[in-house]
């Protein structure tokens, strides 16, 4: 993918992080976006670390090219700032819409706020999942948008999640991820055209730095790397049939399966069903 430029939104840490890193192994050029840009940022406060700067450190080794923007998406001055800097190389193939500040905050004095029902859940919380992750899901895409349909090729990803079809414990989120599902379906309808593809796609339980924390919490046995992902959006580019997969919610293990992509520990995630989490 040594000729491919991508764009991964927040990704100083978590899924993003491994996603860029993973079109890195590839050979893409992979510029990204995030809030923190220093590791000594990262661990104010007592926050999860993690920053564009490690990420640069960890990008030297890998055989593609990492571009940082320091950007806070809740700002559209600074996602289009973003985007101008793209636009000013007159390409992008991949734009994956990453950007989620939604679990942040989930402990509010000393209480899991999380679970709360919707009458009771802080307006912040909408405010993250959708003024500023949907929204700047919604704004990047605009920007680039036009660069792809001049090409006639391109691909967009929202990451979305099982919520968005099955209540998975908070109703906004829910509702969050089912729009992201259907920005993606609508992007495709219009993109069509023009030879570009929007999709939403769903990962497993991801080895995050915040699930690792946790892991006494949880079943790892058919977790995923956050890199398993983004050598799935690579699969996905480079698929012949990509344009019958647009407008579509697709889920990263099946298309693992489907492209014979190991994770990066060579295990191979079993796809997860709606019903798999119904059932939880």
């Amino acid at each position: 993918m040594k000729d491919v430029v991508a764009l991964v939104t927040g990704a100083s840490r978590g899924i993003g992080r491994g996603i860029a890193l993973a079109l890195l192994a590839e050979g893409a050029t992979v510029h990204v976006t995030g809030r923190t840009l220093s590791e000594a940022k990262a661990s104010e406060g007592g926050k999860s670390a993690g920053s564009l700067a490690g990420l640069a450190r960890e990008a030297a080794a890998l055989p593609g090219t990492v571009v940082l923007h320091r950007c806070d998406h809740s700002n559209d001055t600074e996602t289009e700032r973003v985007a101008e800097e793209i636009r000013a190389g007159n390409r992008l193939d991949i734009l994956v819409n990453n950007a989620w500040p939604g679990y942040e905050n989930m402990v509010e004095n000393g209480e899991f706020t999380w679970p709360r029902p919707f009458w009771e859940q802080p307006i912040r919380r909408w405010d993250a999942m959708a003024g500023t992750a949907l929204r700047a899901a919604f704004m990047t895409a605009r920007a680039v948008a036009p660069m792809m349909v001049s090409a006639r090729r391109g691909l967009i990803v929202n990451i979305s999640f099982w919520a968005a079809q099955v209540y998975e414990g908070n109703a906004i989120y829910g509702m969050a991820k089912a729009a992201a599902d259907k920005m993606a379906a609508d992007f495709a309808h219009e993109l069509r055209p023009h030879n570009v593809a929007a999709v939403s796609l769903y990962p497993g339980l991801v080895r995050t730095e915040a699930v690792l924390e946790n892991a006494e919490y949880f079943d790892m046995s058919n977790s995923e790397s956050p890199e398993f992902i983004g050598h799935v959006i690579a699969g996905l580019w480079r698929d012949t049939a990509l344009m019958s997969k647009s407008g579509r919610v697709l889920v990263a293990a099946e298309l693992g399966r489907e492209y014979d992509i190991a994770d990066i520990n060579g295990y191979r995630p079993i796809p997860l069903t709606a019903a798999d989490f119904a059932k939880s």
